[in-house]
């Protein structure tokens, strides 16, 4: 969601081009307006509504004074996107400037006191509430740490900030509760951020401070403290992820690169299979297996299902994060409860792993080494894919996929599917390299208001990603459906205005996939199939064809045959004028 930056530096120069390059690494993270605040005697602010470019041309970001400040893309969620609700906030003085990420449940409550008490406010934020609390205090006599201490017992929700004070100068204060915050430092000097490529350029040891604890940051280095205000020690990781590979590389966009990376992302995650080999070791046997995901993860986690159950045959249950909380009841000792997140810090799926932590195995598979669901759940795997910029999933999804693979092939003793994994990067650089004969199918699509997706069996988790992508990036209301299920409603909407993409690799489900695939073009349907290569009958049956070649088995399907529907989506996008690396109204990382 917001992207959050600090940066304390070592000499007296001005912070702000080294603040505005950090945050402009955040653009991922989705957000309607930017802003900084930098201290030279006094504090400056500069925010405005809008993208990080044309709010600089106009405000001018750079040449603002001072060697230490703040900086923030907000993603509206309290407040409309408008200039006065962009943060940084100030309390009523002028004297305490707050960057947030999160959502404050209570801030209402706390407003009304606060107003009540002949505070005044300027934004319909929930964020302006804590510089004014951390005011509060600081007037009580109490330091900025403390302040900032006492305002956060406060709040519930969500939240990671960093403050400032006129009174503290050369002193940069930042805590967090349900929501992400890295601090890190290098030669120029001390940072705070959201995530790890915001500072990558200037800073690669990253200390992660734990939930409640608050990390002070001045000139002369870091200290992190607990609740009580006891200093604690902190252990750094280095990132080897260098600046360069969260950089297009030449690509017109994010998207695209990442999509050509995916053969790397599921050869770098095949060196995982020790690692997990020895996880399922660890976590012995269990009954049951429950999935908990949100949006690309949980198309994963459909796969992960029809895998272990039919190798494996240990019930599987696929839960939405967010509904995660009317199934905990029923998790037990004997359960497996399994996280799946890009970041590791979606909020949703955090609430239901601190659940299960009470009763059951926890596992997560997470690509962000360091994040919180890797700190918080039992057992860990981590994808190997990199940094993954564009907001719409792709290397994620297919690194995931390949880590539930081997996690599904190692727990089912099954060779065979393992020795076909080790395949699937030639089979992916294969369809990325028929890039234009995609690009032109593609233009044949941006008319359309509504399309289906329809798969069977290992195919119909690659129908509901396809959907998803397509909606993402090209707005263009998509669904994804089981074949079987079009008698049950959809077919009355299929008509020659209808694109239809019909997934039919080879197997034990491609005679019913055709049926289908004849039910929707009697009804004059736009279909566009994946398919293996030579297929006559879906050619014959189909307005175009995508062929995949070779002929990837149906159970190895969901790792190659989504490529083609990915550089579909990407392709459309751009045939509508849009900028698929930020589609409008999402985040990359979800905090609330």
């Amino acid at each position: 969601m917001c992207g959050i930056v600090g940066c304390i530096l070592k000499e007296n120069k001005d912070v702000a081009p080294i603040l505005f390059n950090c945050i402009s690494k955040l653009e991922y993270r989705g957000y309607d307006s930017v802003g900084m605040a930098t201290f030279n005697g006094e504090i400056n602010v500069k925010k405005a509504e809008g993208d990080i470019e044309t709010v600089d041309s106009a405000l001018n970001f750079r040449n603002m004074k001072g060697y230490f400040g703040i900086a923030h893309t907000r993603w509206a969620s309290t407040g409309k996107p408008t200039d006065e609700n962009a943060h940084p906030h100030l309390d009523e003085t002028g004297t305490v400037a707050v960057v947030h990420n999160g959502t404050l449940e209570n801030y209402s409550y706390i407003k009304e006191e606060l107003i009540k008490e002949g505070h005044e406010f300027k934004s319909t934020t929930d964020t302006e509430v804590i510089p004014n609390l951390i005011k509060k205090y600081m007037d009580n006599g109490l330091d900025l740490e403390n302040a900032v201490r006492k305002a956060t017992e406060k709040l519930k929700g969500s939240y990671a900030i960093v403050v400032f004070a006129k009174d503290e100068p050369d002193k940069l204060v930042a805590t967090r509760m349900n929501s992400p915050l890295i601090v890190s430092y290098g030669k120029e000097g001390y940072f705070v951020a959201s995530d790890t490529p915001a500072v990558l350029e200037y800073a690669r040891n990253v200390v992660r401070p734990k939930e409640g604890e608050i990390a002070i940051l001045t000139k002369k280095g870091i200290e992190i403290h607990d609740a009580n205000g006891k200093k604690v020690p902190w252990r750094s990781e280095y990132i080897d992820w260098t600046p360069e590979m969260a950089q297009k590389e030449g690509y017109d966009h994010f998207m695209i690169k990442e999509i050509i990376e995916q053969s790397t992302a599921v050869r770098n995650t095949l060196g995982q299979k020790a690692n997990i080999k020895k996880v399922i070791e660890e976590i012995g046997d269990v009954k049951r297996i429950c999935f908990v995901a949100c949006g690309t993860s949980y198309h994963a986690s459909i796969s992960g299902k029809y895998l272990i159950e039919s190798l494996a045959g240990i019930p599987i249950d696929v839960i939405i994060a967010s509904e995660a909380k009317y199934t905990a009841k029923t998790w037990d000792e004997d359960t497996l409860v399994v996280f799946i997140s890009q970041s590791g810090e979606t909020y949703d799926s955090r609430m239901a792993l601190k659940q299960a932590r009470k009763t059951s195995k926890t596992l997560a598979i997470v690509n962000v080494a360091g994040s919180a669901m890797s700190e918080e759940a039992e057992f860990v795997i981590q994808t190997q894919a990199g940094p993954e910029i564009g907001v719409a999933a792709t290397k994620t999804y297919v690194a995931q996929l390949t880590a539930i693979y081997l996690f599904a092939g190692l727990l089912a003793g099954d060779d065979d599917l393992i020795n076909q994994l080790y395949k699937v990067p030639t089979y992916i650089d294969e369809v990325t390299s028929q890039r234009e004969y995609i690009k032109e199918l593609s233009s044949r699509y941006d008319f359309a208001d509504d399309a289906f997706y329809l798969g069977r069996g290992f195919s119909y988790p690659i129908a509901l990603e396809g959907a998803l992508k397509l909606k993402e990036i090209t707005y263009i209301h998509a669904e994804g459906y089981a074949a079987g299920e079009l008698k049950h409603g959809p077919l009355a909407l299929i008509d020659e205005k209808v694109p239809v993409f019909v997934i039919i690799p080879p197997g034990e489900d491609y005679d019913k996939t055709m049926t289908n695939l004849e039910e929707v073009k009697a009804r004059d349907a736009i279909i566009l199939s994946v398919g293996a290569e030579g297929d006559e009958k879906i050619a014959k049956n189909s307005r175009m064809v995508f062929e995949i070649n070779p002929a990837v088995k149906d159970i190895i399907a969901p790792l190659v045959y989504i490529v083609p529907l990915q550089l579909i989506s990407y392709y459309v996008t751009l045939d509508k004028g849009y900028n698929p690396d930020k589609p409008r109204n999402l985040a990359k990382v979800i905090t609330v």
